[in-house]
């Protein structure tokens, strides 16, 4: 073969350009919750992600929770028992939402290895690997036989830098050996990952990797979410890769409004009853007003009639209780009477408590 001549191998892989995801906050502050509350001895958390699909096939990630697992520099284990009860517990509130995928946060190492170069090796179907190996190949080392976790050892998953264009050795199926698999890394995205994301894909199709950096590398909590692809030779598949799908923050009402009042990073002080009150009644008379001139313009034509706002206006204001203006005041007056007798008791208990201690102090040193 002449210097010049090159053999290229073309690789045929899966269209994501259908695949989109929506993530609700409630799963982003989950997510944090759960990575402040880990173990001190963990890196990272992996959990599993609840919602459903969309009519257009978009991902809808509504819900979230953790799923405890150990591992090393050459383990990963998941408690399985722990996740499916979980999961029957969050169907009994919310049958409809399933798993559709499952989450961690980037380490340090991944981070690294997210400029190498190279590509993670493994052995493809894990789950048909563990079967051919045998049930002792599941549990290894001091959790063998007292739990049910998901457990691949070192011989299942080798780091190696693999050559671009490395040929696919047919002896190796012929032998009886299984395939090689090869997942790209990307931040997040390991060859562990790639282990965990296999167990998810025995739960549901097509599980989408949710990956959150809780440590601000960049300046920001990057969020990314991916799907994994396969890449094939011809009719034959040689490999598997984690791609990038598009994600968007999708925020219901309810959720906007706690978004609101959240997304204030710095307060001088925390309000009070009072002051919070105050602050809800002054927005409160700015929508009223703002529907006031909404009517006033339909009603001088300035603005087109809209029936639906229209009907919803009409049963907001049949929902308000019919009350005269001196029933109004007695019924705020006697709940304002019943809270600050509230807070009269409360301060005299508290100032028993006091006197208690300060006697039995005194009691004490004489």
């Amino acid at each position: 073969m002449a210097n010049g001549d090159r053999t290229v191998l073309q690789f045929s892989t899966q269209s994501t350009a259908n695949f989109s995801a929506e993530v609700h906050p409630l799963v982003i502050f989950n997510i944090c919750d759960c990575y402040v509350r880990r173990p001190d001895q963990a890196e990272r958390v992996i959990g599993t992600l609840l919602g459903s699909v969309l009519s257009d096939g978009t991902v809808d990630i509504r819900n979230s929770y953790a799923v405890p697992h150990t591992e090393s520099a050459d383990q990963v284990a998941l408690d399985i028992e722990y996740h499916h009860n979980l999961l029957v517990s969050h169907q009994k509130v919310n049958p409809k939402e399933v798993i559709v995928g499952w989450q961690n946060q980037p380490t340090e190492d991944v981070e690294k290895d997210s400029r190498n170069s190279g590509c993670w090796k493994l052995f493809s179907q894990v789950g048909s690997f563990l079967q051919y190996a045998g049930e002792d190949a599941r549990i290894t080392g001091p959790l063998q036989g007292r739990c049910p976790n998901y457990r691949v050892s070192s011989t299942l998953l080798e780091i190696e830098r693999c050559r671009v264009g490395r040929a696919f050795r047919e002896d190796a199926m012929l032998s009886g050996h299984l395939p090689e698999t090869r997942y790209s890394t990307g931040l997040g995205v390991t060859g562990r990952s790639a282990l965990i994301h296999d167990f998810y894909s025995r739960e549901v199709p097509n599980p989408v990797h949710l990956t959150v950096d809780t440590g601000f590398r960049n300046g920001e909590g990057t969020i990314k979410a991916y799907v994994s692809v396969n890449l094939a030779l011809g009719d034959r598949q040689l490999a598997s890769q984690f791609q990038e799908i598009p994600l968007n923050l999708r925020m219901v009402e309810a959720e906007l409004l706690g978004f609101d009042i959240l997304k204030t990073t710095s307060v001088d002080k925390l309000p009070t009853d009072l002051e919070g009150m105050e602050v809800t009644m002054q927005r409160l008379l700015a929508l009223i007003d703002d529907i006031y001139k909404y009517v006033d313009d339909v009603v001088e034509g300035r603005v087109a009639a809209d029936n639906s706002i229209g009907r919803f206006i009409s049963d907001t204001v049949a929902a308000l209780p019919k009350l005269s203006p001196p029933a109004f005041d007695k019924l705020v007056n006697d709940s304002l009477q019943d809270q600050l007798l509230l807070l009269y008791l409360s301060s005299i208990t508290r100032t028993q408590l006091a006197l208690a201690e300060k006697l039995n102090t005194a009691a004490q040193i004489l």
